[in-house]
């Protein structure tokens, strides 16, 4: 099939495109901008990429899909209807891409991605489509000439009820999204206790306040008992967690904190349910590099490392401000530099107090206007609540040289950081500020 993708920039919809072109299907999309996405789409896949969208883009195609942001007055969307061309949702695709797969799908409101790749690694000759980056195949698919599909969840749109699960691995479940569940949260647990049933085998972590009410057969972790001997190391100057599970032995993951333990333990045992030894899991786990955009160290020297983190919510920064504190130590920094891009009003609105309290260990905090994602602006106060801080108001930064510079609305250095550890959050557009790319 011709299959046309609008929005084929963003990372949900660009896995499905390099999937089904792994499918053997012909494979078109737009975007508003051009990106290393669409890059490499281009280059790699052979998709003819439209930059904006433009109505014509979708001719000739037997099947059109778009992302959620897409809107009805798209002129791909609008020539597709006119032209009886079938249309669906990123949501609704998933019905027929996924049906006849074995799908390991990895759920849960924080660590999914993470989860997703280190699984990837433990079930070597599977398929993955992944919310992120894999560093260990360098791309957010990887496909594989079998049915097995190990497949991020995604509960923000609750798509991930279209999924197909055979496994279905969940981190935790924390209301998150609840503008799309209406602040109801009776539907948002209804969603993820839904989820669980569909599928034949379920792998949880059974010390979340949700999960360890539920009486579903499932293979159960127990951190605070099951993971134990948590240390931190550095191997070949990138830094690892090691732990041991259950009776299994040691094992050793790229990442620092408790929470990449728990990530990797919910993998192993996983793997170990379809049947992987434990020895060439600890092998295998060894592969699991990390992905892009999380903990992502993309200066290291020995007088400043600078990571770019994906974090957005506050469960999601205090764990990385934790292992921040640890690498810190490790490398013998004095300072934490934490620079922050607010993701979405409404999420920074419902949260406020918990972004306010997750910063806690930052020697100097920065503040960058919030990405809207969308969203109408609403004025939020964000100097006032964050005037405990050392903090720094900014319009942007950049990376020149080495050098994280903090930049204000006429341009104008205001900051500039060459020491330490400095990191950098948000799911905005600030991974690309923070590499110098805009």
């Amino acid at each position: 099939m011709k299959i046309h993708f609008i929005g084929i920039g963003g990372i949900g919809i660009s896995a499905l495109a390099k999937f089904m072109a792994g499918e053997g299907h012909t494979i078109s999309g737009s975007d508003i901008r051009q990106s290393e996405i669409t890059d490499e789409l281009a280059l790699k896949f052979g998709a003819k990429i439209t930059i904006p969208h433009h109505g014509d883009a979708v001719d000739g195609a037997d099947m059109v899909i778009h992302s959620a942001a897409v809107r009805k007055n798209n002129p791909e969307y609008l020539r597709a209807k006119a032209l009886g061309i079938p249309l669906y949702a990123r949501k609704e695709a998933l019905k027929f891409i996924l049906k006849d797969k074995k799908v390991y799908a990895v759920g849960g409101a924080h660590g999914k991605s993470t989860t997703s790749a280190m699984l990837a690694e433990l079930l070597p000759q599977s398929n993955a489509i992944i919310g992120a980056i894999s560093k260990a195949f360098h791309s957010n698919v990887r496909t594989a000439s079998n049915d097995e599909v190990v497949f991020e969840a995604d509960e923000s749109d609750a798509s991930f009820l279209n999924c197909n699960p055979y496994m279905a691995l969940l981190t935790n479940v924390e209301p998150e999204h609840m503008e799309y569940y209406e602040y109801d949260l009776d539907r948002f647990y209804g969603a993820y206790e839904k989820f669980l049933s569909l599928a034949k085998v379920r792998v949880i972590n059974a010390e979340d306040p949700f999960l360890s009410g539920l009486s579903m057969e499932s293979v159960k972790l127990y951190p605070s008992r099951d993971i134990r001997d948590i240390e931190y190391v550095l191997i070949g100057d990138e830094p690892h967690t090691r732990f041991r599970l259950k009776d299994l032995g040691l094992f050793d993951v790229f990442g620092i904190g408790e929470h990449i333990a728990l990530d990797a333990a919910l993998a192993i045992l996983a793997a170990l349910h379809e049947g992987q030894s434990p020895q060439a899991i600890r092998e295998n786990l060894r592969n699991y590099k990390g992905i892009k955009k999380r903990f992502d160290i993309i200066e290291n020297r020995d007088e400043c490392v600078v990571i770019d983190d994906y974090g957005h919510h506050p469960t999601e920064i205090k764990a990385t401000m934790d292992a921040l504190r640890h690498y810190a130590a490790m490398r013998g920094f004095k300072k934490i530099r934490a620079i922050w891009q607010p993701h979405k009003y409404s999420r920074t609105m419902d949260n406020l107090q918990g972004f306010v309290d997750c910063f806690s260990g930052a020697d100097e905090l920065v503040i960058l206007p919030i990405w809207a994602a969308g969203e109408v602006e609403v004025p939020i106060d964000l100097k006032g609540a964050f005037s405990g801080y050392e903090l720094t108001m900014a319009e942007g930064v950049t990376k020149e040289g080495g050098a994280v510079k903090i930049v204000d609305a006429h341009g104008q250095t205001i900051r500039r950081f060459d020491r330490d550890l400095i990191v950098a959050f948000g799911a905005g557009d600030i991974t690309y500020q923070i590499r110098g790319l805009k």
